[in-house]
């Protein structure tokens, strides 16, 4: 015979077990969670890492801006003939005590080298006969030259500026020429001996040369009468002949206070 109260006494206690399980569950999950709250590396959402996150992103949403790599510009070449320069032995004028023109010519060149690498340009020195000055190309050429070493009267001193005869750009020869008297007056104190001949304006190198390439040949004095100059101020010698070709290249007045 069944207990009627057996169905009352079971209600009771389903109730307790079911509540007890329930404690369980969230003291577990409670336990569980302070467990992982406290094993929780420093700064694993911090605001540090927040912000090492963002940046990362950012880098890679924005990649660096490049920059071109600058090309260095050309430097304008000057051409210097050494006259007398070369493998064919030939020195040029010389003096009774064994001056040589080739000597003085191979002095102020390198001065005129040295001054006109110091404003900027590369300078190639050429030989008198170089083989470099077949279709050479250049902002200008120069050949250097000094004349006689014997006596030939008292007014036998002085400098002499030429170009070419046949010149196919005679406006830009012109102006240097015109350049180069100004300037080495100026600089050396020495007057313009007019005494232009063939060998200067039909010169060889003006042939050899490319047209587009203005090119000028300068007597810088007599070796008898100008010797002390020739010998002594080579730097002087070349400090004319560079303001002359800067005077070309720069484009500056010929008639202003460089008088």
């Amino acid at each position: 015979m069944k207990n009627p109260d057996s169905g009352s006494q079971k209600a009771p206690n389903l109730v307790a077990e079911t509540l007890k399980s329930i404690f369980t569950v969230v003291m577990v999950a409670f336990a569980v969670a302070t467990l992982f709250t406290a094993a929780k590396p420093i700064g694993l959402f911090s605001g540090e890492f927040s912000a090492k996150l963002a940046e990362a992103v950012k880098a890679q949403e924005t990649p660096a801006e490049q920059w071109p790599t600058a090309t260095p510009r050309p430097k304008p070449s000057i051409g210097i003939v050494v006259g007398h320069w070369g493998d064919n032995h030939d020195p040029g004028a010389v003096c009774p005590d064994g001056l040589t023109e080739l000597s003085i010519n191979q002095e102020v060149a390198t001065h005129l080298q040295q001054r006109l690498i110091a404003e900027g340009f590369d300078v190639d020195l050429l030989k008198e006969f170089d083989d470099r000055l077949v279709g050479y190309q250049a902002l200008a050429l120069i050949s250097i030259h000094a004349d006689s070493c014997t006596y030939i009267n008292d007014v036998a001193t002085g400098f002499k500026v030429a170009e070419s005869r046949y010149n196919p750009r005679p406006e830009r020869t012109a102006r240097m020429v015109a350049c180069l008297r100004n300037r080495y007056a100026k600089a050396t104190g020495l007057s313009e001996h007019l005494s232009i001949t063939a060998d200067m304006t039909e010169y060889h190198a003006f042939d050899e040369i490319d047209e587009e390439t203005p090119a000028v040949i300068i007597e810088i004095g007599f070796m008898n009468l100008d010797r002390q100059l020739l010998t002594q101020n080579q730097d002087i010698i070349a400090d004319g002949i560079a303001d002359g070709i800067l005077c070309y290249t720069r484009n500056e007045s010929i008639t202003t206070d460089q008088e």
